[in-house]
Parts: C-alpha cells; sequence; structure tokens
C-alpha cells in the first residue's frame, strides 16, 4: 500500500489513501472527494483493503427465502415499479393461510431465514402481523424471521396507537428476529420530497432502526441510488447511518439498492452504469468503516455484477432466494426468477478468488 500512494497524484486522495492504509475513519468531504476525483482502479483498491480488513477472503450467503404479502400499498412513490392498486392484474394480497403455505413448501429445505416485507396495506396492522410471525415460529421455530421495512413497521404500530418502543417490542415478542433495510431511499428530505413525498421520514426511519437496536433487535440498512441523487446526498445518507451505528452497533449490512428503470415514474431518467454500480460499492465500503458487511443483492444486480463487487468491497451476495421475490424482477432487473443453489453461490464466490462461507442472519457462520 505504501508504494501505491506514491504513484497517486492527487495529494489529496494520497492523503485519504493514506488514512484508509492507517484505518483511520476518512470524513463526508473525503468520502465526496473519492466519488468526485478517485478513478475505479484506486477505489477497488481501498475497498479491497478495508473488506480484506474486515473480513479476510471469505464471501458470505445464506439460505433463505422471501414472502410478500401484498403489493397494495398506501405510498405511491415514484421510483416504484412494485405497487399495483386492488383490481389490477398484477396484484395480489396473500392471506395468512397462504403465506404460511409458502413457509410449509420448505419443509424439507434447510433454510435458515424468511425474508418477510411488501407493501403497506391499508388494513393490516400489527396484530395481523404479529399473528403471522406468531403462526410461522410455532410452525419452524428455528427459522429467523427478518420481517417489515421501517415504512411497514411506522404504519402498522400507528394505527394501533402504539409507541414505536412498544409496538417493536410487541412484535419481539411475536417472534420477530431482525428487520431489513428497505424504506431508506435517500435521506435528504428535498429529494425524498421528490421521489416519495408520502413515505416515513429520514428521522422516522432512523429512529425506527434505533430504538429495534436497544430493544435487541439487529437490522440491515440501505441506500436506494442512481435516480435524482447527487454523490453529495449519497455520502450525506451514509453518514448519517455511520453516526447511527456509532451509537447503536445495531446494523449488520449495507446494501446499495440500484434504481431500475422499468414500469415506474422515473423510467425517462435512465439507470446508472455497471461502473457507478462499483464505484458506489467501493466507496460504501471505505466510509462505512463500522458496518461490517457489505451486500451485493444479486436478485438486483445480477450475477456477473454481484461476483464482480466482491472485488470492490463486497463480501455478502444474501442467499437462495429461490424464487420468491418480485420487487426487482417488476423494475426491470435481468434475474426475472432469482434462485441459486447453494452450490452456484458457492461456484460463483470461488470463481472470483474468495472463500464461500455460510452463515446465519447475523452472521455466525454455519
Amino acid at each position: 500500500m505504501t508504494g501505491l500512494l506514491e504513484y497517486i497524484p492527487d495529494s489529496d486522495l494520497r492523503e485519504i489513501a493514506d488514512k484508509v492504509a492507517s484505518d483511520m475513519r476518512i470524513t463526508p468531504r473525503e468520502g465526496l472527494l473519492l466519488y468526485e476525483k478517485a478513478e475505479l482502479p484506486l477505489l477497488g483498491v481501498l475497498a479491497s483493503v478495508v473488506r480484506r480488513r474486515k473480513n479476510g477472503n471469505s464471501a458470505y450467503y445464506n439460505r433463505n427465502f422471501h414472502i410478500e404479502p401484498t403489493n397494495r400499498c398506501i405510498y405511491n412513490c415514484r421510483f416504484c415499479s412494485y405497487r399495483k392498486p386492488a383490481g389490477d392484474p398484477e396484484s395480489w394480497d396473500y392471506s395468512p393461510d397462504e403465506i404460511l403455505d409458502t413457509v410449509k413448501r420448505f419443509d424439507d429445505k434447510n433454510v435458515t431465514e424468511v425474508h418477510i416485507t411488501g407493501g403497506v396495506h391499508p388494513s393490516h396492522d400489527i396484530r395481523y402481523y404479529g399473528s403471522l410471525i406468531s403462526k410461522i415460529k410455532m410452525h419452524r421455530p428455528s427459522l429467523h424471521i427478518k420481517a417489515f421495512s421501517a415504512v411497514e413497521l411506522d404504519y402498522m404500530i400507528r394505527v394501533a396507537g402504539l409507541t414505536i418502543e412498544d409496538g417493536l417490542a410487541m412484535l419481539k415478542d411475536y417472534g420477530l428476529d431482525s428487520i431489513p433495510g428497505g424504506g431508506a431511499e435517500i435521506f435528504d428530505e428535498d429529494l425524498r420530497e421528490k421521489i416519495s413525498n408520502e413515505k416515513t421520514s429520514s428521522e422516522q426511519w432512523l429512529l425506527i432502526h434505533e430504538t429495534a437496536h436497544k430493544l435487541g433487535i439487529p437490522s440491515n440498512a440501505t441506500m436506494l441510488y442512481g435516480h435524482m441523487e447527487t454523490c453529495s446526498h449519497r455520502i450525506s445518507h451514509m453518514d448519517r447511518l455511520r453516526l447511527l451505528q456509532d451509537r447503536t452497533s445495531g446494523f449488520n449490512a449495507f446494501i446499495p439498492l440500484k434504481y431500475k428503470k422499468v414500469n415506474n415514474n422515473l423510467s425517462y431518467i435512465g439507470e446508472v452504469s455497471i461502473i457507478e454500480d462499483l464505484r458506489n460499492y467501493a466507496v460504501a465500503r471505505i466510509f462505512l468503516d463500522n458496518i461490517t458487511h457489505i451486500k451485493a443483492y444479486w436478485p438486483m444486480t445480477g450475477k456477473l455484477i454481484a461476483q464482480i463487487s466482491l472485488s470492490f468491497g463486497a463480501d455478502d451476495l444474501d442467499g437462495t432466494i429461490d424464487d420468491t421475490t418480485k420487487i426487482y424482477s417488476m423494475a426491470g432487473a435481468e434475474e426475472k426468477n432469482p434462485s441459486m443453489t447453494s452450490g452456484d453461490i458457492c461456484k460463483l464466490i470461488s470463481e472470483s478468488g474468495f472463500i464461500p462461507v455460510e452463515r446465519d442472519s447475523l452472521y455466525n457462520r454455519i
């Protein structure tokens, strides 16, 4: 690394690279400079330094499946391709029995996690979802239930007349193990007003996750990028996550989520390039020094880009999925029927020069 510094012509970038090599935190200004001035090869080298420091040569995956209870939603975000109104041919609203039948489909498979998230249904309250969690736990007690974005939680808890703390504690008693990172989008309030003005505020999203962490409910964090945001918006978003992680240490992983252009009201914007995807992974890995894992969610990126991202800071590819999510396929993602066996994932990781490691939902090795 010391020799590399001699070949970085920009003094600001040399200083940042020296800090990264010395395991020192970079500032938001320095994070922005990486976005604006660093070439992709340098970002890859710096991100790999951090990645190997935190995770060695390991690349993680788990055996999981998704349940998306409904795509009916009270909100109508401009970037969303998933929401469909009642009566639309592509709309669905599964009953608790249908959802439990989905869980039972995996009775003969050694999955470890179910990921439950979907639209914010106008009629489903916290007790509805709590009862659903309880039934899943009764059927398969060992299954880790990662469920409900902060946006879903905000609505179901609010309409129940509960505080965030009381609502989350109730769901934990029902059997909720962790919460996913969806709904963060981009934290800048002016930009949020343009792309998702009806949705839970940034402050509320952060409060829900902070409260969950204090109750012993870990979570993930996300950032939607590649739409109307600037690099400054991205760094500000990640800085707020980093500050919260300083206080709670409750985030398991950070997941950059790429805006996809099909079937939504921002289609005219198009999509950012693969190069920008890799730059974004790398800067996230360098900047988020207190979040151990960076996830390349392969149903969104496609398998090839997920594989390449392992050399740009990512260390986790999510899981086997088994064709149980439609959120990104409805937005035009390459993976129309996302499914991989554990063997497929291990091969993909090994071909990239990394060691595949099966994990549980909390990154304990299996």
